[in-house]
């Protein structure tokens, strides 16, 4: 037996709907009643400095407006919610612990700046195999360290 189609649809509400976004939707949407699946819409809020007050309410109001109906998510309820990406946090977080735990994610403490510096320092820098070895990470740090450091970040990571 197979499983039911679910795709997604998550926008992040710094703004208007962008036609880009439009097309996304409008292909998912497609895909979606065309085998009988359902349309999920998410909010994408993690990034908490660039949201836009009322950009949610009008990305909603531009798919009423264009006749895109979402089977649930933000607005609309279901079954598998949360549906805002900010509300999700503890399910992250344990899947989060899990990785680290089991040797299958690693911490990076590098700040910005420190990116930033090393752009300027590398040119087509990508933080990668090749580079990570030489930036602050759990790979290249110490367990005394790495304890010290990386619970202290993934806290308040998790905390934003």
């Amino acid at each position: 037996m197979s499983q039911k189609v679910r795709v997604r649809f998550a926008p992040s509400p710094t703004g208007p709907l962008h036609i880009g976004g439009v097309r996304t939707a409008l292909y998912n949407y497609l895909f979606a009643r065309q085998h009988g699946g359902e349309l999920i819409f998410r909010i994408e809020d993690t990034d908490s400095q660039r949201l836009v007050p009322g950009a949610e309410d009008y990305i909603i109001e531009s798919f009423k407006w264009l006749g895109i109906r979402f089977d649930e998510g933000v607005s609309f309820g279901g079954e598998h919610g949360p549906y805002r990406q900010s509300e999700r946090r503890d399910i992250y977080r344990k899947y989060v612990h899990q990785l680290l735990d089991n040797g299958r994610a690693y911490i990076a403490f590098d700040t910005p700046e420190e990116l930033d510096a090393k752009r300027k320092e590398v040119e087509n820098f990508q933080y990668d195999a090749s580079t990570r070895l030489s930036m602050r990470n759990s790979l290249s740090l110490g367990e005394e360290e790495t304890q010290h450091r990386g619970r202290h970040a993934l806290y308040r990571a998790l905390q934003d």
